[in-house]
């Protein structure tokens, strides 16, 4: 039975009062004791060191938004895998579709970041999905698939336990359009299909496949009755505490 994993993404908002504001509430909310599933949190670059500090004694495990795939050098306003070990991070959100859109990463540059989080020991949660035109162009998942072999190319199958993928529709982030949990749970499987040729059967049995894409408390309970859905990565319902509660409560 795989343990589910509720991760937020809080992209670019909170300043640093403002994060550790909202990480306190949680830990609040949460309490001491173990939460249904695995939780984790991915503040700014600038408030994970002061988040580290208001959830170190709590279940909660710290995730950052992006590295850069070089150890150190003239790589103006990036940050490396091994800043972010040093500073907590456990967990890397890698291939995120804000960061393929705005900034131009491919599936090649997506790989190299992979490569370099696994090599310092922290653990990535690897994001794909089609947009709108290429769902209604009926090719989801040959662009699925063409995101997942490219961003886990070289990667060996021991390897794969540190790796949680991500299946976000775009046209589902941020728009309030949410797929249905049969439409979901179908490229879930998918996924795991093409997990299970690429390595192994179990492999793909124990690989962690969240749903992302406007999931909230209203919806969580219905996506992850699905069999193929373990969890969610939440971007906006993860700003609001009482929301990301009722998704993390879901889980059960």
């Amino acid at each position: 039975m795989r343990k589910k994993f509720v991760a937020g993404n809080w992209k670019m908002n909170k300043t640093i009062a403002g994060s550790i504001t909202l990480a306190s509430e949680l830990v609040r909310k949460i309490g001491s004791h173990e939460p249904p599933c695995t939780v984790a949190i991915a503040p700014t670059f600038i408030a994970l060191d002061s988040v580290r500090e208001v959830i170190k004694k709590s279940p909660i495990k710290l995730a950052a938004q992006n590295c850069h795939f070089e150890d150190d050098g003239a790589f103006t306003g990036e940050i490396s895998a091994s800043m972010l070990k040093a500073v907590g991070c456990e967990y890397v959100i890698l291939g995120h579709s804000e960061r393929r859109q705005y900034f131009g990463e491919t599936n090649e540059i997506i790989n190299k970041k992979v490569k370099k989080v696994l090599s310092e020991g922290l653990s990535v949660i690897l994001c794909v999905g089609e947009t709108l035109n290429e769902r209604e162009s009926g090719i989801t998942e040959k662009v699925v698939e063409a995101q997942v072999r490219g961003a886990l190319n070289g990667i060996s199958e021991s390897q794969m336990q540190h790796i949680t993928i991500a299946y976000e529709p775009v046209w589902a982030i941020g728009t309030g359009k949410t797929a249905t949990p049969e439409q979901a749970e179908a490229v879930h499987l998918f996924i795991r299909n093409l997990i299970g040729s690429l390595y192994s059967d179990s492999v793909a049995e124990r690989l962690l496949i969240q749903y992302g894409g406007s999931v909230k408390g209203s919806n969580a309970k219905e996506l992850f009755q699905m069999p193929n859905i373990d969890g969610a990565l939440v971007g906006g319902a993860s700003l609001k505490v009482d929301e990301f509660y009722q998704i993390i409560q879901s889980t059960i």
